[in-house]
């Protein structure tokens, strides 16, 4: 099956894979047109960090030489250790730094200042650890924080700005203004934890999912509030063709 230019590979179909041991692929529009914010959530040991870095080496192939990535790594997890030494990672308490610049771009391009629209994705790993910590120690900052990070949720699609934001528990208090229902990507994997369902889908569609056991690197993907797929994330042949990906994404 012929991937669309437009799309990038999210996983394949559960129910095919188990059901026919057929690779139906999963796939998402990431252009313009449609909403591509991303939350990606999953307990400990749900595959979850390697499903983020299959999905941001998609998103930098996809963006073209021109598009910019940041990548925000508050917890410093072993799992993009390869990405440390990038001019464009920002780890631990520097994760803010990165939300500023992106920030600041979203803001030139409303304002009409900056009349480009290449791609700008922050990848933001663990953004609610991130706001708790901000939150025990600096109230305001941490509300200023979320504020900004409401509005590229609400306003980025248009301008070609981003999240992709990578968490535990995607609790609505780190989400200002009900900016949490503008997702328009949802990928939760691992084992099915309703309450996690609960704060991201509508009744009918978790009613759907039924009784599937989904072990690590399995899940679900909500794309554009309405359509759910059942999703088994796919085991990357070459890795290290993969971090280089990443790598050079975060250095040009």
């Amino acid at each position: 099956m012929t991937i669309p230019s437009n799309n990038i590979l999210v996983g394949y179909d559960y129910d095919a894979w188990y059901g026919y041991s057929d690779k139906l692929p999963v796939t998402v529009d990431v252009s313009t047109k449609n909403n591509t914010q991303t939350l990606i959530c999953g307990m400990s040991g749900s595959g979850k960090s390697y499903l983020t870095n299959q999905y941001f080496a998609r998103i930098c192939l996809h963006g073209g030489d021109d598009s910019v990535v940041y990548f925000a790594d508050f917890k410093q997890d072993d799992s993009f250790l390869h990405l440390r030494e990038c001019p464009r990672y920002y780890p631990y308490d520097r994760t803010i730094e990165a939300l500023e610049i992106v920030y600041d771009i979203l803001h030139k391009r409303q304002s009409g200042e900056d009349v480009s629209r290449h791609f700008v994705t922050l990848v933001w790993d663990e953004y609610i650890a991130c706001i708790l910590s901000l939150l025990g120690t600096e109230k305001k900052r941490a509300e200023a924080v979320m504020h900004k990070v409401s509005e590229i949720l609400m306003l980025g699609r248009s301008l070609a700005v981003r999240l992709v934001i990578a968490c535990q528990r995607p609790d609505a208090s780190a989400f200002p203004t009900g900016s949490r229902l503008n997702f328009g990507i949802i990928i939760i994997v691992g084992a099915s934890i309703e309450s996690i369902y609960s704060m991201l889908m509508p009744k009918e569609l978790i009613e759907q999912i039924g009784d599937r056991e989904f072990h690590t690197g399995e899940g679900v993907m909500l794309w554009q509030g309405s359509e759910l797929r059942l999703l088994k994330v796919p085991v990357v042949r070459n890795e290290e063709k993969m971090k280089q990906i990443c790598i050079d994404a975060l250095t040009r």
